[in-house]
């Protein structure tokens, strides 16, 4: 039988892994600082544990590791890492850059099912889900690479597969990111990006506090049934009621991401629809122009059409950004990882 792997276990479970074999509680917390904090991957490391429990420990539990198989530089200095997994799959997390910090964008999936028309990733198909510990790990060892790994703010669940429907390993990943115990980073700091898993979203609402980011890009049923088939499953008027009750901090918004594609969903009608739909939510727009891959049915809009529908989301009070898309020029852009090509 497969040992059981720390970095598969919240504090909860591992509290109770320790009780169980009647040991100090204290020993968990121990126990998580070493694997999280100090980033240890060997017990014999562990100097303020008895060696005899650290012998115990080696034989009956394991702190597994991801393995970084390649990095890719790009020439803007965002990086993308392929992941070799222990089953012989692999994922792809990209690294990037920021002004004063860095934002790591992580996989929850080998592949994904969800089969969005503009994303390479849904080209790949679906394998499988990753284990807690595969998500957790790709942080660590993206951290341990950097020569300032104190610059790392941002985490941001946006990679391969659709987090939502790798809900429980996703919700125990997060919760070891954020304990204090653990990866510490700010609640604050960690976005989730879903296309629109409705009972998923209430559930996330109720058990984590974390930014959520909704990938939209369109503000009719008709378009969005062309671009992204959840749409068929969970229309937007069931999608917009349950965003509109979702429960945000102080000053929280939610994040729509809109990927502009040429002549489907970047008219200015579509701006003004886009500004009624979202009328009552909380929300920031994010424009994302859409990044070309070998074989894409779509294009990018030119930039006076990007400029005019951004605009008229500013006149009706919306805060917009555009993304200017880093990485693309390794395939580490937003909707272009793929792995296993």
């Amino acid at each position: 039988m497969a040992k059981l792997d720390f970095k598969d276990m919240d504090l909860e479970e591992t509290t109770a892994w320790i009780e169980k074999r009647g040991l100090e509680t204290y020993r968990a917390e121990q126990i998580r600082r070493w694997i999280f904090g100090c980033q240890t991957d060997s017990f014999d490391e562990m100097t303020n544990i008895s060696k005899e429990l650290r012998n115990y420990l080696s034989s009956s539990v394991i702190i597994s590791q991801l393995r970084i198989a390649k990095t890719e530089v790009s020439l803007d200095g965002t990086k993308k890492f392929l992941f070799e997994l222990e089953d012989g799959n692999s994922i792809e997390s990209v690294l990037i850059p920021e002004r004063n910090h860095y934002t790591v964008c992580i996989s929850s999936q080998v592949g994904c099912a969800m089969g969005c028309k503009f994303c390479l990733t849904a080209r790949q198909g679906f394998t499988r889900n990753l284990k807690s510990s595969e998500i957790i790990d790709q942080v660590i060892k993206i951290r341990q690479s950097m020569d300032q790994p104190d610059k790392l703010k941002n985490i941001v669940l946006m990679g391969m597969g659709e987090p939502l429907e790798n809900y429980a390993a996703v919700k125990k990943a997060v919760k070891n990111i954020i304990s204090t115990d653990a990866l510490n980073f700010s609640r604050r700091r960690v976005t989730l990006s879903t296309c629109g898993l409705v009972p998923e979203i209430e559930k996330l609402g109720r058990e984590l506090s974390i930014n959520l980011a909704v990938s939209l890009n369109a503000a009719d049923d008709k378009t969005r049934d062309l671009l992204m088939p959840i749409n068929r499953k969970y229309p937007l008027k069931q999608l917009i009621d349950t965003l509109t009750f979702f429960p945000l901090q102080r000053g929280r918004r939610i994040t729509f991401e809109y990927i502009l594609i040429k002549d489907i969903n970047d008219r200015l009608s579509d701006a003004t629809n886009l500004a009624k739909l979202l009328k009552n939510i909380r929300a920031k727009i994010n424009l994302i122009p859409f990044n070309l891959y070998n074989g894409s049915p779509f294009e990018a809009p030119d930039e006076g059409k990007i400029v005019a529908f951004k605009d008229e989301l500013i006149r009706k009070n919306y805060t917009v950004t555009v993304r200017k898309s880093k990485g693309s020029d390794i395939s580490a852009a937003c909707g272009q990882l793929i792995t296993g090509h």
